[in-house]
């Protein structure tokens, strides 16, 4: 402010006040009154700012084609997360990173009307929203619902040795071992493929290692010495004889649930004439308890649980688990993995969604997503699809009405995309007992095009 005469001398009061504008408040405040945009193969960008008095930021858009969707929230003072919404209103991904940290979401969408919520964690902030979708390609043998089909141990086996499919053999076993049956297990086991030298780290909720048909199979750390409160390998865990539990922080790595039993019984039981047999039935089981009893877990501990398989000799890493959102840490051990030769078989999960889930999502880049199908390899109504990007590694395998393992020695029947992944880790086993110098992306790329809706 500057004062100055124009004529003689004077006194003079000053005045002075400021008063702060109101943010511009674009977005709507619900669903109903969301902010029309406009989603295309260009990047467009929107400002806007949530707070205190402002506490959803809706907007709508509308895809005509299937398509790969991208999003990018940047610019925030304050923690502020994101969702991507169907077009009811239910989530189908999110992005929660703490701090000011940017948030971001990839997705594969089908044509169709979807919404993206805004929404403060702490604090009022601008932030920057940034959008774009490019149409996806269609491969021939992908389907947006079962991708690339029925996963085919016979073809995929043979594949990993450059050799004409096997020929086919008597059906094995009883109506109990429909599941092997069908992924063409018997052809491969025929040839003396049966998972020997292979280990299959379940990430799970733990592995009864003293079951019957599991004890034989199952990996100890040979560099540790069993309770003697050392950590004699050097690996950073004490005592983990057999693996290590980032539920609990421990070396317990049983199964006080039933899940990760199961898991491990349809990777590895033994071929011994009752019970369940599992795909790939001379493998070992690396127990790594990620999830409690309760079947909770945390993404550090994932993370952690891929890095520590990895490291300890795992070829094959079974994740039958799924969260609501990415997360950087565990993208960064699945490319770790990938990095290293182990291959990350991840199930689809069980919302019927018309995609994938985390992690399995990662398939376009890392390992493989499976999805369910029942014994007359129709796909079951709970399964996520594969969505309509091509890239995505994602094949069909036995997901309903599976026998395998429980704890205590027992056995029954579970359902879920969980129940499918196992076959697919255990038919990679059977791969890599045939050719253990495959790569992640070589093992992914046989998979696929050794699948019942291409080959």
């Amino acid at each position: 402010i500057r004062v100055y005469p124009y004529t003689g001398d004077t006194n003079y009061n000053l005045a002075v006040s400021a008063a702060p504008l109101a943010p511009v408040d674009l977005a709507g405040n619900t669903l109903a009154t969301a902010r029309a945009i406009t989603v295309g193969s260009s990047t467009t960008s929107y400002t806007d700012w949530v707070g205190s008095t402002d506490t959803n930021d809706y907007y709508r858009f509308t895809l005509a084609n299937s398509g790969n969707f991208n999003l990018g929230l940047t610019g925030m003072t304050a923690d502020a997360d994101v969702q991507l919404l169907n077009s009811s209103g239910s989530v189908i991904a999110s992005s929660v990173r703490t701090g000011t940290a940017s948030e971001s979401i990839t997705s594969q969408l089908s044509a169709g009307t979807y919404y993206i919520r805004v929404y403060p964690y702490t604090g009022d902030t601008n932030y920057n929203l940034a959008v774009s979708a490019t149409t996806a390609t269609v491969t021939p043998g992908y389907s947006a619902i079962s991708g690339y089909g029925l996963v085919n141990a016979a073809k995929a086996v043979a594949g990993a040795l450059n050799q004409t499919p096997f020929a086919d053999v008597p059906t094995f076993g009883g109506a109990n071992d429909w599941g092997v049956n069908l992924v063409n297990a018997p052809e491969a086991w025929a040839r003396g493929y049966t998972g020997q030298g292979v280990v299959v780290a379940v990430l799970d909720t733990g592995v009864d290692r003293n079951h019957a048909d599991l004890a034989g199979n199952i990996w100890t750390n040979a560099g540790e010495i069993a309770n003697d409160g050392l950590d004699n390998d050097g690996n950073g865990y004490v005592d983990d004889v057999y693996g290590w539990n980032f539920a609990n922080g421990n070396n317990n790595t049983l199964d006080g649930n039933r899940h990760g039993t199961h898991v491990a019984g349809t990777i590895a039981a033994a071929n011994n004439g009752f019970g369940a047999t599992g795909v790939a039935y001379n493998s070992r089981i690396m127990p790594v308890k990620v999830l409690s009893d309760s079947g909770s877990g945390s993404y550090s501990g994932v993370a952690q649980g891929i890095r520590y398989a990895v490291d300890n000799g795992a070829d094959v890493i079974n994740m039958s688990l799924g969260g609501g959102s990415t997360d950087s840490a565990v993208q960064s051990a699945l490319q770790y993995a990938s990095s290293r030769g182990v291959i990350v078989v991840m199930a689809a999960g069980n919302a019927g969604a018309a995609q994938p889930g985390y992690p399995a999502s990662s398939a376009t880049s890392w390992g493989l997503a499976v999805g369910a199908v029942d014994s007359s390899n129709q796909m079951a109504s709970f399964s996520n699809r594969a969505g309509s990007n091509s890239s995505m590694r994602y094949v069909t395998a036995p997901g309903v009405q599976v026998y395998s393992t429980l704890p205590n020695g027992g056995y029954g029947f579970l359902s879920g995309t969980s129940m499918a992944a196992p076959h697919v880790a255990g038919v990679v086993a059977l791969m890599l007992s045939a050719n253990p110098n495959l790569t992640d992306a070589q093992v992914r790329q046989i998979i696929t095009a050794t699948a019942g809706n291409v080959a």
